[in-house]
């Protein structure tokens, strides 16, 4: 299988966007999806991959101390 390349940035500006939609990666098969409304079926999209421990959030920063500690 082959590994697409994923472009590192920490801002993403773009102009003439409908809206965007916030949501779960789930495992699909040998690979993994991202559920999203019919309508926008054929429509060019971005995936933006956030962060997993965004500062300020508490779920994360939970997340975050559980791991430091394995380490």
């Amino acid at each position: 299988m082959r590994k697409i390349p994923l472009k590192t940035t920490t801002e993403l500006k773009i102009k003439g966007i409908k809206g965007f939609l916030e949501r779960k990666v789930t495992p699909f098969g040998t690979g993994a999806k991202v559920n999203c409304p019919k309508e926008y079926l054929g429509k060019e999209v971005y995936l933006a991959i956030k962060d997993e421990y965004k500062e300020g959030n508490k779920k994360t920063e939970r997340r975050k101390s559980r791991v430091e500690k394995k380490a």
